[in-house]
């Protein structure tokens, strides 16, 4: 791909004008003239991304966007003549049924039921086309049959209401076993493959499944305070069905993950991919809980293991930050622009003076973009974009795409008024009993002259300072629940016998993760791969999945209008599957790490198996701004507006008439997703972390800070943070306004160098090797809780046979499983 922000072809030789130290005026003291190849391309880079300003985006984070664009975003602008079908297959079986002359909300609610009832005895019959007028029918009640509603509001309360009815008359299951059988249907399969290209026509039956199921999954999961006791008992009691196994049957969540893989495999192309993915995010969010519940159980279960409190709450503190605005006033420029050359200061105290002037200038920097004024690219940073996208573009076998325009987005006026500062930092600084145990060792081997392992308490013959700074470290000391977890696996492991096995409580984390266990690799290069197919930096390969069958329609567009209809819904189609697997595979870390850290490191290393690290980088290699700023939707054409108010002519106004926000909700939701995917992956993780070194991620990085949101900038000043000592000074240098950020806005770790290169500088050829025995480790570990127990007394009763048969012990003691495991995940 040949990005905005990335130098051109490497090996490309240089433009030299002949002219090597002068500067056309004769007298041979200028500077070295620059290609004009390199300096055109700066220019063009300058005018694409410097010139054009983001205002600061008024975004707020949470579980998922609005109630109605949730709803609309199942539906692709192909399947909207498919609202008017429902409509009329609903309307011919009630005239049928139902003798009365009244509407649908006009009925009772005890003759809505038994109609339904009816529904649901006439979805079992042989013939496949009579089964499928029903569902549709079935379909269009939980659309919120918008025929006899007046406004939007309507459509989408009486799809609420109807959903809840459909699911208390057991609409779910009969809908759950209709599934399994579309699923099993190698006719339909053998059909697909046979065809040369599939399209929306060949996931119909799928469709109309998926699409009632995502309804009532969407409608029940939100929680309003007028909800009647009866619908909130209804929500508790599908919750437990999705969550735990029923009838000896898989969790729901299992079954679409292996549609999932199945769609990858080759073996499904027609399944309609982005209805799966979408129904998989909102039934894992339903079951294991949101952002919001995820805190709740992290305070509920920090108690019970008798850990404070936390201090904070992460996504509420990110609320109240503000993203680097705008220079207000002209002295707030910076040095870059209203320095003199420093030929000219040599002597001058008085320029001294007012440099000094305006480096206490940098107390106001909250005012300041401290990425707009940045130093431009140097000449070594922009090769190291080039090797970078070079590194990604073979690690992933990507083919190249053209660069994107960025629109020029909607510029506000900048505001005079001066900021109230914050006191103090955001957030409260960690300290891990590594850190102080670390500290000791090292004030130990330098005053003393010995250390005494792990001892954090005896400070006998250390310095009074030191007495300070260790009282200060335990007062900020973090306990994590993960700390917890590990020790109790070490005791277990030293104890077998008298702590005997482990209890594990059947959470609906533990059941999941159970079920997905033995094939969780497949689970998660198969969400991998259809996230590479949906990126926006990666184009169609002969070798790729089709992600596009249940968008592309049977015939083809032939005018331009359409042509460019179906330009923008496949790229809407494109945005929300990337916005349903990063959604997925972050709930999915997250729950799985607080339910037991050794689950959230066997999924995560997999992820790292799969090339996710070097993934999301391609992603973010690319314009950012214009990917959050694309409009890819038609307002007219979204639910349940479409359903309201007749299709409009196809028009170049109506194309472009979109809603007047400065961003795409779910673009820039996607963003933070990954960026918070990828901090997961290396927080702590020293080889993962040279993984960003190695490819470049530093320059890819810091053009994302060029979108002013808060959240964003954040987790990529947390990236840029772990990786800074191995930048090399000189990007240290030509980066300090990206220093001070990452000061102001990123947690402190008290003793943590990260600003500077004093640690030891391994390269990420002899770190990357530590992870690879991680792989046995994590099969080894996720034996138990089930089998730990026999596996650690076949243990035993080896090491008892080695005291007897000496001579067999070396061969048994080769195997060294229990310290390797421990030495391993130590590490």
């Amino acid at each position: 791909m040949d990005d905005p922000a990335a130098p051109g072809p490497a090996g490309s030789p240089a433009n030299d004008n002949g002219n090597g130290n002068g500067n056309g005026n004769g007298n041979g003291k200028g500077k070295p003239a620059v290609p004009k190849g390199r300096e055109t391309f700066r220019n063009q880079r300058r005018e694409s991304e410097g010139s054009v300003d983001c205002p600061t985006l008024e975004f707020e984070y949470g579980d998922s966007d609005g109630h109605a664009a949730e709803l609309s975003e199942l539906y692709s602008y192909t399947e909207n003549l498919e609202f008017t079908t429902n409509r009329k297959c609903f309307e011919e079986d009630f005239r049928t049924q139902v003798q009365d002359t009244k509407e649908w909300l006009e009925l009772e609610e005890d003759a809505q039921k038994t109609y339904v009832m009816g529904l649901l005895d006439r979805l079992e019959v042989v013939s496949r086309e009579k089964r499928l007028k029903v569902a549709r029918a079935v379909l269009y009640l939980a659309q919120g049959t918008f025929g006899e509603c007046d406004s939007e509001v309507d459509v989408l309360h009486w799809s609420r209401y109807n959903c809840f009815l459909l699911y208390q008359m057991g609409t779910f299951s009969a809908f759950l076993e209709l599934l399994h059988m579309e699923i099993d249907n190698s006719q339909a399969s053998s059909s697909a493959l046979r065809k040369p290209a599939v399209s929306i026509a060949d996931s119909t039956e799928l469709r109309v499944l998926l699409s009632v199921m995502y309804l009532m999954v969407e409608n029940i999961r939100l929680e309003r305070e007028i909800d009647p006791c009866g619908w909130r008992t209804a929500r508790e009691t599908f919750r437990t069905e999705l969550s735990f196994s029923t009838h000896n049957e898989e969790p729901f969540a299992l079954l679409l993950f292996s549609m999932v893989t199945k769609f990858c495999s080759g073996l499904a192309p027609h399944f309609p991919i982005k209805k799966v993915l979408l129904l998989l995010w909102k039934v894992v969010m339903f079951t294991l809980g949101g952002f919001e519940h995820l805190q709740a159980l992290k305070i509920q279960k920090r108690a019970e293991l008798g850990l404070p409190p936390l201090a904070e709450d992460s996504i509420q503190v990110v609320k109240s930050m503000r993203a680097a605005s705008p220079p207000s006033y002209t002295l707030d420029l910076g040095e870059s622009q209203l320095a003199p050359p420093p030929s000219k200061l040599r002597g001058r105290r008085g320029s001294r003076r007012q440099l000094l002037t305006k480096q206490d200038s940098l107390d106001i920097y909250n005012e300041r973009d401290l990425f707009k004024t940045e130093e431009p690219a140097t000449e070594e940073e922009e090769e190291s974009a080039a090797d970078g996208e070079r590194t990604l573009d073979g690690e992933l076998d990507l083919l190249e795409q053209d660069p994107l325009v960025p629109p020029p987005p909607s510029q506000t006026p900048l505001s005079t008024d001066r900021v109230a500062f914050p006191k103090g930092l955001p957030w409260a600084p960690k300290v891990r009993q590594k850190d102080i145990e670390h500290f000791l060792e090292m004030s130990r081997n330098k005053f003393i002259g010995f250390t005494l392992g792990q001892d954090t308490d005896t400070l006998v013959g250390l310095p009074r300072p030191i007495h300070e700074s260790v009282k200060t470290l335990k007062q900020h000391k973090y306990i994590s629940i993960a700390d917890i977890q590990i020790k109790n696996e070490e005791e277990l492991e030293k104890c077998p016998l008298s702590l005997g096995e482990e209890v594990v409580p059947e959470t609906p984390s533990e059941i999941l993760y159970q079920g997905m266990l033995y094939s969780l690799p497949q689970y998660m290069i198969a969400l991998l791969k259809i996230l590479l197919a949906a990126a926006p930096t990666s184009k169609a390969k002969t070798d790729s999945i089709n992600i596009l069958a249940d968008v592309l329609p049977e015939e083809m567009p032939v005018t331009v209008l359409q042509s460019m209809k179906l330009g923008i819904d496949v790229n809407r189609h494109k945005e929300i599957i990337v916005k349903s697997i990063s959604a997925l595979l972050l709930l999915l870390l997250k729950h799985f790490k607080l339910n037991h850290i050794y689950q959230f490191e066997y999924v995560s290393q997999h992820l790292v198996f799969a090339n996710c690290i070097p993934l999301i980088l391609k992603f973010f290699n690319q314009n950012i701004l214009s990917y959050i700023t694309a409009k890819n939707s038609i307002s007219v054409l979204d639910y349940p507006c479409c359903t309201i108010q007749d299709l409009p002519e196809l028009t170049t106004e109506s194309l472009e008439a979109g809603d007047n926000s400065q961003f795409c909700w779910r673009n820039l939701f996607s963003c933070i997703n990954l960026l918070r995917l990828l901090n997961k992956l290396t927080k702590w993780k020293h080889s993962r972390t040279m993984m960003l070194v190695v490819f470049k991620s530093a320059p890819i990085l810091k053009r994302a800070l060029k979108v002013k949101q808060a959240m964003l900038q954040l987790y990529v000043l947390k990236l840029l943070k772990i990786q800074t000592k191995y930048l090399g000074r000189q990007w240290r240098k030509s980066n300090m306004k990206t220093m001070s950020a990452i000061y102001q806005k990123v947690r402190h770790r008290m003793n943590d160098d990260w600003a500077y290169g004093n640690g030891s500088s391994c390269s990420a050829r002899c770190s990357c090797h530590k992870a690879l025995p991680l792989q046995q480790v994590w099969h080894l570990q996720d034996c138990e809780p089930r089998y730990r127990f026999p596996l650690t007394f076949l243990l035993l009763f080896c090491g008892i046979f080695c005291l007897f048969h000496r001579s067999q012990y070396v061969a048994l003691a080769s195997l060294g499983l229990s310290t390797k495991t421990r030495l391993a995940l130590n590490s």
